[in-house]
């Protein structure tokens, strides 16, 4: 047999170190699962700003027809 050094394949000789590929594919997993987990929150935050100009049309709407409401009110008042 051959002695490190004298030729021939290197995977001959070196040692497979599966606990450090063992790692490195668990990083690489973590790194996939956290990108996935940032795009799926900018998805929420862009449903939560949509819906928060829903909830604000709402708003707004409701306050303009109390305000025409009050404003008829008034001017019916005026009339008699």
């Amino acid at each position: 047999m051959r002695k490190p050094g004298e030729g021939g394949s290197r995977f001959l000789y070196d040692s497979f170190d599966a606990a450090a590929a063992r790692i490195e594919a668990n990083e690489r997993v973590a790194e996939e699962r956290w990108s996935a987990l940032e795009w799926r929150l900018g998805q929420i935050d862009a449903v939560l700003e949509r819906l928060e100009k829903r909830i604000w049309l709402g708003v707004y709407g409701v306050a303009a027809f109390l305000l025409a409401q009050m404003a008829e009110a008034v001017i019916q008042a005026a009339t008699k």
